[in-house]
């Protein structure tokens, strides 16, 4: 899948995807900081991936990690800094609920410390339940 707008264009392709530009940009943001590059290119390999790109650099990326039946939680949603401020992670957000594989699922979840607002417009919300979710977290596993 390829949409483009402008000089912007965003691509599902794997091989598109520039692993030491995701790896930049993830191993210095708040949810997954130090994380080591060899675990950042198996995470892209077992994924559904939306890269974000500029003129042929990637600006930014939305992973997925999917059964695309079922279930899906979206993940390390990024635009690199010199290019948000122009409704590039609303589209690429909007790409991604949009992409056939991703259609009639049961759940569709994900986790954000600051961009409630923008994800509410696309139907998500708080847990209906969260007494019956469980989890195990590692903050700071990467940086030990």
């Amino acid at each position: 899948m390829e949409q483009t707008r402008g000089d912007y264009t965003i691509s599902t392709d794997p091989a598109r995807m520039n692993v030491d530009a995701i790896h930049a940009y993830l191993s210095r943001s708040y949810w997954a900081e130090g994380v080591p590059r060899e675990i950042v290119e198996r995470s892209l390999l077992g994924s559904l991936t939306f890269g974000l790109f500029h003129r042929g650099a990637q600006v930014g990326l939305a992973r997925v990690v999917t059964d695309r039946a079922t279930f899906a939680y979206l993940c390390d949603v990024y635009v690199l800094e010199e290019h948000q401020g122009r409704g590039l992670g609303r589209w690429l957000v909007e790409t991604v609920m949009a992409h056939q594989d991703l259609q009639g699922l049961r759940r569709f979840s994900l986790v954000t410390r600051d961009a409630h607002a923008l994800y509410s417009t696309f139907g998500f919300s708080a847990l209906a339940s969260p007494g019956g979710h469980m989890e195990i977290v590692r903050p700071g596993l990467y940086l030990r």
